[in-house]
């Protein structure tokens, strides 16, 4: 019933008093109530299939996130001579690339806690096509802290953020043989990276525990513990 409906909003026909009624098959159902009786609206405004909102090659993909680069926009009291000095920082994005998520998160992860000019020069060895992306971001953010946010130095920065999120999906069907279907899947992703003023860290990520360490750790536990019944 669905597909002859369909079939047959297409040739409606508007008749005198507002109503309308379908084709050869006769007057099935009366739109008076919907419109005005003194007006005929064409069948070209009705959308009878959900066909019409669909992606096509060429369209915009949706914006995406937007409130990571607002983090720029923050404005701080002003410090007090005791306080440690805040660092400069600038947060920059791009979206919708058409590229795997889990494949950039690999990338992304590799360059956290680099100086800029460390992070371009190994992305440039990585033979991957989301590298490319991840280093052309990372060279936009640092002339956006440069020209907008008063950087004075633009190798003195370094990587102290950078992830990966999923971003749009299209979903399509692909036609196999003997009549069968095949869903596909073109992933989208989205990639952030905050720079900070300032020389990079020792340790971006936690360090293993040396030896001392690990017997201080052993010595504390055995310390605390609670002897039950026990005077």
């Amino acid at each position: 019933m669905n597909a002859l409906l369909r079939r047959t909003l297409v040739d409606l026909i508007p008749c005198q008093g507002g109503l309308w009624s379908f084709g050869k098959l006769g007057p099935l159902y009366s739109l008076s109530a919907q419109f005005n009786q003194n007006e005929c609206h064409p069948a070209a405004q009705i959308h009878t299939s959900p066909q019409i909102c669909a992606w096509r090659p060429g369209s915009p993909l949706p914006k995406g996130p937007q409130r990571w680069t607002k983090k720029n926009q923050v404005i701080y009291p002003p410090q007090e001579p005791h306080e440690e000095r805040r660092p400069a920082f600038v947060c920059h994005m791009r979206t919708n690339i058409k590229y795997s998520p889990w494949k950039m998160w690999y990338i992304a992860s590799m360059v956290r806690g680099m100086s800029v000019d460390e992070a371009v020069k190994q992305l440039s060895f990585v033979n991957k096509k989301g590298a490319a992306y991840v280093r052309d971001t990372i060279l936009e953010a640092q002339e956006i802290a440069v020209r907008e946010h008063n950087v004075e130095y633009r190798s003195n920065l370094w990587v102290s953020d950078s992830f990966a999120t999923k971003g749009v999906v299209i979903r399509g069907v692909r036609r196999h043989a003997k009549a069968r279907m095949g869903k596909v899947e073109y992933f989208h992703c989205h990639y952030f990276v905050r720079l900070e003023e300032g020389p990079p860290p020792v340790h971006y990520f936690e360090p293993p525990l040396t030896s001392e360490q690990k017997l201080e750790v052993w010595l504390a536990e055995k310390r605390n513990r609670t002897v039950h019944w026990s005077l």
